[in-house]
């Protein structure tokens, strides 16, 4: 007889491993199944997020963020260091500690919270029962039953047949953070958050770093106004990202690899030392369900979902980067968090008009909301508001003055419609917008909030104040 659970989620990344602690908090008996084998042949949970995305490279950024400052910044705080010289080795080092630490964090929440946390390929069968394919041996199979399955697994790296992986030459995102030398020169297919960022890290490092990215404008979905700023500052730390740039072929050898590009001015070639592809991920649905189950997938491979994640099959349900919306953590953790509540007969919901984006570049950039061109098309009427961190105290402190603050407001309500940061702490700094949109705040409630000097959020005070031309610290529009 099959062991027999009231839930199982496939998947351990930040939408499966949230439901099940959820779950069994709410009661109920659960286990969570996770494939995620690493270079080295270990099982962890954590997916993508944990492992090989999110929290891996922003290890790296904060570390190559130092180097950069030790050579280039520091100086100017009368902090003088002689010559710096990059340990790359102890900075991975520094980066897989993190990594183990929070995924084997994973295993403990499970242990604490009574969710049995189980090593395999889970896959759903169509008599809606699970099928788990052991991590070690292939050849092991069982079946386990469920009053409820949640399906969590994740996405992976979209490869190109222009330019496919081979591990060395051509890599994808996981393997770009691996390097255990800095490229003399990088090559970078598509200027997203993920291409940015590691183009970031590799710069800063030494690298001569050259972007290739297919649409006319850059961060296409962002604010144009953040996304001019934000690529101006790009520019001046040397990254070259060449737009409306289409790759039509790389080909690799052993030393250096040749990438084809065609753009507006004709066709071109670019050598490169290594090439890494970051032009989007896929939902991992391939090999998840058996057909004939009724969980429906659209054109594009995604799950088909209900507004509460509901599959078109009674109590399956699906999370995260393999259902539509945005392919962020924040936003599979939540869903995978309503989902558990749903199960349980709880309320919840997921604000998906709120949730914020962020590139940890230097400087930052954040945004949650409208952007100026949604609100211009959609034909609402808005007023906006923008302050400079230039003469914002404590960016001046910090020698981080580039950057500002950008809110938008409906022009009748004043309801916060969007709100655009670029510049120091963003990500930080978002979340006092998320907050207060999230109860449909207005301009002047954050006019009328008050902000501790001298700190950054004092330019969203200052923001909000410029919708209605009543800066302090600026000049209002006449």
């Amino acid at each position: 007889m099959s062991k027999s659970y009231d839930v199982i989620v496939i998947g351990g990344g930040p939408a499966g491993y949230p439901a099940a602690i959820r779950a069994a908090q709410n009661g109920l008996k659960v286990a969570c199944i996770d494939s995620w084998k690493n270079f080295d042949g270990s099982h962890a949970f954590g997916g993508t997020c944990l492992n090989a995305g999110c929290i891996p490279s922003k290890a790296m950024l904060e570390s190559s963020e130092m180097f950069h400052k030790a050579n280039h910044e520091l100086a100017a705080h009368g902090v003088k260091l002689g010559k710096v010289e990059l340990d790359l080795a102890t900075m991975q080092n520094r980066r897989g500690t993190i990594v183990k630490q929070l995924t084997g964090g994973i295993a403990q929440l499970f242990k604490g919270n009574g969710v049995d946390g189980i090593k395999g390929h889970g896959r759903l069968l169509k008599n809606g029962k699970v099928e788990v394919t052991d991590f070690d041996d292939s050849s092991k199979k069982e079946t386990y039953e469920a009053k409820h399955v949640i399906l969590a697994a994740g996405s992976q790296p979209i490869e190109l047949k222009a330019a496919p992986f081979d591990g060395d030459r051509i890599i994808d995102s996981w393997n770009a953070l691996e390097l255990n030398e800095v490229p003399k020169r990088l090559g970078v297919i598509g200027a997203g958050v993920i291409g940015l960022e590691l183009g970031s890290v590799w710069k800063r490092l030494g690298a001569e770093v050259t972007i290739l990215e297919a649409q006319e404008n850059f961060l296409f979905m962002a604010d144009q106004e953040l996304a001019k700023t934000a690529a101006r500052e790009f520019k001046k730390q040397g990254l070259e990202i060449k737009l409306g740039a289409m790759m039509t072929g790389a080909k690799a050898s052993k030393k250096d690899v040749t990438v084809a590009y065609k753009d507006k001015d004709g066709e071109h070639e670019l050598k490169v030392d290594r090439l890494i592809v970051a032009v989007g991920r896929r939902p991992y649905t391939g090999d998840l369900i058996e057909e004939g189950s009724g969980v429906k997938l659209d054109e594009r491979g995604f799950i088909k979902v209900d507004e509460d994640c509901r599959t078109d099959v009674k109590n399956i349900w699906a999370v995260g980067d393999c259902v539509r919306g945005p392919m962020l953590a924040h936003k599979a953790t939540e869903e995978g968090i309503a989902v558990a509540d749903h199960i349980a007969g709880k309320v919840a919901e997921v604000n998906y008009e709120v949730i914020p984006s962020i590139i940890y570049t230097a400087p930052e950039i954040a945004w949650v909301g409208k952007t100026e061109e949604e609100l211009k098309k959609e034909n609402v009427p808005y007023k906006s508001g923008k302050f400079p961190f230039a003469p914002n105290g404590r960016a001046k402190a910090m020698e981080a003055q580039a950057g500002f603050v950008k809110m938008l407001a409906h022009k009748e309500s004043d309801e916060i419609l969007g709100v655009h940061i670029v510049g120091p702490m963003a990500g930080e700094l978002i979340a006092e917008l998320v907050v207060a949109m999230e109860f449909r705040a207005s301009a002047e409630d954050i006019q009328r909030t008050v902000h501790a000097h001298p700190t950054l959020s004092e330019a969203i005070h200052e923001a909000a104040l410029a919708v209605d031309n009543m800066m302090i610290h600026g000049v209002n529009r006449k």
